[in-house]
């Protein structure tokens, strides 16, 4: 019998059972893939009583109860766009940060020198005009360059994205989630064997991420992944994106008088059908707090969202709360959270005081009085209230369980009659002197 225990012992050992799988982990945050250069650009976070935070990563862990923090990286990055900076070294120093205050990272491999997703495929130029055989090479030791690297660094991923959006190929090998002629499948799944098994090997306690984009199309995402399964690429968690614009809305209550029936709640209950041992994540949202687009859109769901600031706390909490109760869904990332203009205002007739060419107004913060400051966004600030009902950032925190502070040192008096005194603005706690109103740091407005 001791024998008997002794194998079966060894066999788990094998299979690579952690104590940490024997309880689900919550992972909850963001993409901060531009982080360092709003911080090289001086763009100056404050929270919302006008002060300066040193540093979003623990400050966002230990406020808003966020856990996880996700980066992407390209081979060789374009020059072309100033937002495509995320070369080894950029992600390196990024994820040691993450990690020393206790975070986990998700890595997010692009496998290009510049954006991957539904509409862009394409490999490297270093790696163009390969075969199959060859592309699969440059993956597998390209990923393992990275990887190794991480790990000399203390910077090793706890969740690796193989690929970003990659429903319809990567490096150049276009697939369809449906039968299609032309496809190139084979050279496709060698691609992925290639990067998931270099990323088992080096970093076995990581979770591997398929990261697709049709969210709430059922029967894309059932023929996408059972031919994963079907020619052994071993991953973990599935992976999805959801922006509402693109991808429709929560529940069939929202759907109920519309054509369109497909909706995420539904398609997540799907995939824990036809997927059970896979946990589901959303990998990216995000939503418009103003400027409405007006390309490239698929579904307008002001209707249920409106676009402004109420609108986007109110889409994150509908998410966070119809998520909860999915057993299969273990994570939400927040696209791009440090969204905060386009670079510092005191030096825009230089390339040097731009972090991005157009602003996408989906960031949780806002830019107050064009003064370059990023304030975070919290509205109708009651003493005692959680912040998690006036803040998204706060309000995704529940989705691991964290409780959101209450707010207690906000201080909501009337304008007094005196020459000074304190006031809530917006939310915002500021100084009234001399008929003038100032920030707690003395910027006036």
């Amino acid at each position: 019998m001791k024998k008997v225990i002794s194998l079966l012992f060894i066999a788990l050992a094998c299979v690579g059972v952690r104590a940490e799988e024997t309880e689900t982990i919550r992972y909850v945050g963001g993409d901060i893939s531009m982080l360092p250069m709003y911080e090289i650009h001086n763009k100056p976070y404050k929270d919302v009583f006008g002060k300066k935070i040193t540093d979003m990563i623990p400050w966002a862990m230990s406020e808003c109860g966020w856990n996880t923090f996700r980066v992407r990286i390209f081979v060789n990055p374009e020059k072309t766009d100033p937002s495509l900076c995320q070369d080894l070294a950029y992600v390196t120093a990024l994820g040691k940060r993450i990690k020393a205050a206790g975070g986990y990272f998700l890595l997010d491999f692009h496998y290009s020198d510049t954006w991957v997703d539904a509409g862009k495929i394409q490999a490297p130029v270093a790696w163009k005009g390969s075969d199959d055989a060859t592309m699969a090479q440059h993956v597998d030791t390209y990923t393992r360059e990275v990887l190794n690297t991480l790990k000399a660094e203390n910077a090793t991923p706890d969740l690796v994205q193989v690929g970003n959006e990659i429903m319809y190929g990567l490096c150049d090998r276009r697939v369809h989630p449906y039968e299609y002629d032309g496809d190139n499948w084979n050279g496709y799944l060698m691609l992925l064997r290639a990067g998931c098994n270099a990323v088992r090997e080096l970093c076995p306690n990581a979770k591997i991420i398929i990261h697709t984009d049709r969210a709430t199309n059922m029967g894309y995402n059932k023929y996408y992944y059972q031919k994963l399964i079907d020619n052994e690429v071993y991953f973990d968690i599935i992976g999805l994106s959801y922006y509402p614009f693109w991808h429709g809305y929560l529940t069939d209550e929202q759907v109920k008088s519309k054509t369109d029936k497909n909706n995420l709640v539904k398609s997540i209950k799907q995939l824990a059908v036809d997927f059970p041992d896979k946990d589901v994540q959303i990998v990216e949202f995000a939503y418009n707090f103003q400027y409405w687009p007006t390309a490239g859109v698929n579904y307008n769901t002001q209707d249920v969202w409106p676009c402004s600031v109420a609108g986007q706390y109110k889409m994150v909490k509908d998410l966070v709360d119809a998520l909860l109760p999915l057993e299969n869904v273990t994570g939400i990332n927040y696209w791009f959270p440090e969204e905060a203009g386009n670079g510092d205002d005191t030096d825009w007739s230089t390339s040097k005081g731009t972090v991005l060419w157009t602003w996408q107004n989906r960031g949780l913060w806002s830019t107050e009085n064009n003064n370059g400051h990023a304030i975070n966004r919290l509205s109708k600030v009651q003493v005692g209230q959680s912040a998690a009902d006036v803040c998204a950032a706060y309000y995704m925190g529940k989705f691991a369980g964290f409780e959101p502070p209450v707010l207690q040192n906000i201080e909501s008096v009337a304008e007094p009659e005196s020459e000074a005194g304190k006031m809530l603005m917006d939310g915002i706690l500021i100084i009234r002197r001399n008929g003038m109103r100032f920030t707690l740091d003395g910027r006036r407005l």
